[in-house]
């Protein structure tokens, strides 16, 4: 092994013994970062950025989905079909407004997570572990500190509130109230989501969600400290996510960005809006009808950035569900393009390969 190596890797134990996070690096008051954080500049720079709020090109207006849907105005429910069929098909991505979850819960979920991150440093320790597998919540810095190539400037937690949700005082005290209550609205629009996505592949409405897609969720608190130097790390490397559908909540600093057609799209904070994405799971069950799309988060100076990340998928668990193309959607002209898989199966492989810019998806190609 050579020094660099085992250099890097003695900083990565140092830095996980002290459970305070990049947090803890931030309250010590650094002002050059560890080389830990630092990304290789072609991961950082390339390829060129698209700020949506001041671009006229219509291919880079991100979508925005207004879901308010009267089940008697069947042409309106037809064009958000269309819509969502149009960005899931081209974007991988898209927010929705007047989605039903009150304004209330998602201000104060916002709040319980960044309360949560800073709690003082002993009782948050309490929470600190890398047993996904085993634990309900876990609270840690980068779940692939040791597999991926280059650490983000984030702390996050995780924790599984469906098909097993933890018991209150498995929570910590500022999540304990928001946590259940965001996650049952999250569950409801989940489940209008997946009705929408099954009728825009020509399914019957709750395919998707008959099938299992949502019969794991983990919802998952971001916090992204200032950060002296974000021109040499990232928030969140490039990634996607290996979930069938991510809800987002973000708050306005802003930073999450969007790969589409080779440009970096900066996906604007919207009040009350949240960010739909398309997982890899998704993408395979449709046999890549929909795309799972690689997204990065930039480090910012200001801080702290909050977002709180829905994913629906069982992760970990054990289950004996396996998952293939949808019969459906396959014929003669469209044979499908994937094994079947367990999630775990995927999941498990996507962790031990970490976030390095490339997709899990081919690994499991026919």
């Amino acid at each position: 092994m050579s020094t660099n190596k085992s250099d890097r890797e003695a900083q990565l134990r140092a830095f996980d013994e002290t459970k305070l996070g990049v947090k803890g690096i931030v309250d010590a008051g650094v002002t050059t970062i560890p080389s830990i954080f630092i990304h290789p500049i072609s991961k950082r720079s390339l390829p060129q950025n698209i700020n949506t709020s001041n671009v006229d090109d219509a291919r880079f207006q991100f979508p925005i989905i207004d879901l308010r849907v009267s089940e008697n105005d069947l042409d309106h429910k037809k064009k958000v079909v269309d819509k969502i069929r149009e960005a899931s098909e081209t974007w991988g991505f898209f927010q929705v407004i007047n989605h039903g979850i009150p304004d209330i819960v998602m201000e104060d979920t916002l709040k319980g997570v960044k309360e949560f991150f800073e709690l003082d440093d002993e009782v948050k320790k309490g929470y600190y572990s890398r047993d996904y597998a085993n634990k309900r919540f876990t609270y840690h810095s980068n779940a692939d500190l040791y597999t991926g190539p280059a650490t983000n400037w984030r702390d996050t937690f995780g924790c599984t509130m469906i098909p097993n949700p933890p018991r209150p005082d498995e929570l910590p005290p500022p999540c304990r109230e928001i946590l259940p209550e965001y996650t049952s609205q999250v569950m409801k629009l989940g489940k209008v989501l997946f009705g929408l996505l099954s009728e825009s592949l020509g399914l019957e409405q709750t395919h998707l969600y008959d099938m299992g897609c949502a019969e794991g969720l983990n919802v998952s608190g971001h916090y992204y400290p200032g950060c002296p130097q974000p021109e040499l790390t990232m928030g969140t490397a490039k990634h996607a996510d290996s979930v069938f559908l991510t809800i987002l909540l973000q708050d306005q600093i802003g930073g999450l960005q969007v790969l589409h057609q080779d440009h970096w799209v900066d996906v604007p904070p919207t009040p009350g809006a949240l960010v739909i994405n398309i997982g890899d799971h998704l993408q395979l069950v449709s046999n890549d009808k929909f795309i799972s799309v690689e997204h990065r988060v930039l480090a910012n100076y200001k801080g702290p950035r909050i977002s709180v990340a829905s994913f629906f998928t069982t992760f970990f668990q054990e289950t004996s569900t396996r998952f293939g193309p949808i019969k459906e959607l396959l014929s003669d002209a469209n044979p499908p393009k994937y094994r079947e898989i367990t999630v775990k199966e995927y999941n498990t492989y996507s962790l031990n390969k970490g976030l390095d810019g490339t997709s899990a998806l081919p690994h499991f190609k026919l």
